[in-house]
């Protein structure tokens, strides 16, 4: 059977090279099957995922006739080692290409190529797809720069049934800072675009290597926001899930609105130190249903909102852990494990000689002769933050609020006013306006060596930028 014709001769312009340069970079051939003493021969290979750079399980490859002559079309898949092998195979021209779920999710066509088959022997012919520099090159075109940025490419699927969602709007935002002697200013990027009929979106120029913020929507339909970490090679895939969801009163809070829906996840969870279940840690969708584990560490939420979302666990005693989910139909279940905070604490030991310590020999001073509130990497753990923000929830005098452009902000107990805005230092540096967002992305929980919280009256010199009015929060990071 014919394979089918690939769309966009951007992309296939770039194939023709690419499996000879992978077979040059290989350095060593699959293993040359026995040749059949008969007037046939053997088209043998590999196929190698030069994204994620290993061979490719799975893959569907065909070779089919391209003359009168030779009247075959073959169909196996690849083994684990990403290799194939056709035997009894008569002289001729053929096409030889492949079909996989990695080249939907990256906006490919079946890749394919010819090959001539003479006489008797082995063909050797591997297949690939093409690498991360090549794929960005054919999506945004040529880089004009080494600060061209990264391109993120994938696919979004309906969780119900998990058919391609065309004319969905996907939506990237991250934060850029600039510094000068004046302060901060801070930005906001936003890349958009809408996803093809098959369900395809690409969004070039975006940081790389840097995390994003990402989600999917359409109508009322939509994603969580999700995390992504754009690598070194500037070049990143990502299925996203889309579905509905209704919005109800929680049953243990009747001031609190969760997201619910038809959608089914269940998992265990484990310690990471010994591999034993955890009874009682408490799962959660994020705005969504909350369980607890059984004995056994296993957990089920019968009423998950469906799509990609983002999951909580914690449990007392462990690091919590926060990860985007995909519930589709039929899921497996899943593991989480927890990290307990002697088996990472342990591991955070700061050296004499590093510039941290001389930070934190003053962090130690004004702890002993300041009237402000200290925070130490054991108080903070004790509070389990997913993320830096959630610690000020829980200490007097401290507020989250959102202001009129909607951005949350850490607020603190004026004088003059019932809330202000305290000044915020991290390492140091003044970071003028900065949100809680901005906070979270800069500085991970796990990270900090210690905060200081002075309130108004309070602030040493070096933490009061002019006359503010309001108190200051100083971060200092290991």
């Amino acid at each position: 059977m014919p394979l089918r014709r690939r769309l966009g001769t951007a992309l296939t312009a770039l194939l023709a090279s690419t499996y000879a340069e992978h077979a040059a970079a290989q350095g060593t051939a699959p293993p040359r099957p026995e040749s059949k003493a008969s007037a046939s021969a053997i088209v043998y290979g590999i196929v190698h995922d030069s994204v994620a750079a290993r061979p490719l399980l799975g893959a569907v490859v065909q070779l089919v006739g391209d003359d009168t002559l030779a009247n075959f079309g073959r169909t196996i898949v690849s083994d684990f080692s990403g290799r194939f092998s056709f035997d009894s195979v008569p002289t001729g021209r053929y096409t030889l290409g492949f079909f996989h779920p990695m080249l939907d999710s990256l906006g490919l066509e079946p890749i394919a190529r010819a090959v001539a088959v003479t006489g008797t022997g082995a063909v050797q012919a591997n297949l690939a797809v093409p690498s991360p520099e090549r794929l960005r090159a054919a999506v945004c075109g040529a880089p004009s720069g080494p600060g061209a940025g990264a391109v993120l490419i994938g696919s979004v699927y309906g969780a119900s049934g998990r058919t391609p969602a065309p004319g969905v709007t996907v939506i990237a935002e991250w934060i850029e800072l600039t510094f000068s002697t004046t302060g901060m200013t801070r930005r906001t990027p936003r890349r958009t675009t809408l996803t093809r009929e098959n369900g395809w979106f690409s969004l070039c120029n975006v940081p790389g290597p840097g995390v994003m913020m990402l989600m999917a929507t359409r109508g009322a339909d939509s994603t969580a926001i999700i995390e992504v970490q754009m690598p070194a090679a500037g070049f990143q895939r990502r299925e996203l899930y889309l579905g509905s969801a209704r919005m109800v009163t929680a049953a243990a809070d009747s001031t609190r609105k969760i997201h619910v829906g038809d959608g089914r996840l269940s998992g265990i969870v484990r310690a990471t130190t010994d591999d034993r279940p955890l009874a009682g840690a408490q799962v959660g969708i994020v705005d969504g249903p909350i369980t607890r584990t059984n004995a056994r560490g296993e957990w089920t939420l019968t009423d998950a909102p469906p799509g990609t979302r983002m999951l909580e666990v914690r449990a007392v005693g462990y690091y919590p852990v926060r990860r985007a989910v995909d519930i589709v139909d039929s899921i497996a279940p899943l593991r989480v494990a927890l990290a307990t905070f002697q088996s990472v604490l342990d591991t955070m030991k700061i050296s004499a000689a590093r510039t941290v310590d001389m930070n934190m020999v003053g962090f130690q001073q004004r702890r002993r002769s300041s009237v402000g509130r200290f925070l130490t990497p054991g108080d903070i753990a004790v509070r389990q933050p997913f993320v830096t923000s959630e610690i000020f929830r829980s200490v007097p005098g401290l507020f989250l609020d959102r202001t009129m452009d909607a951005e949350e902000k850490v607020m603190m107990r004026g004088v003059f006013e019932d809330r202000c805005e305290p000044a915020i230092y991290i390492n140091g540096q003044w970071m003028n306006g900065i949100t809680s967002g901005d906070l979270d992305g800069f500085i991970r929980p796990k990270d900090i060596a210690g905060i200081e919280v002075y309130m108004v009256g309070q602030v040493p010199a070096q933490f009061q930028p002019g006359l503010g009015g309001c108190g200051s929060l100083v971060f200092w990071t290991k």
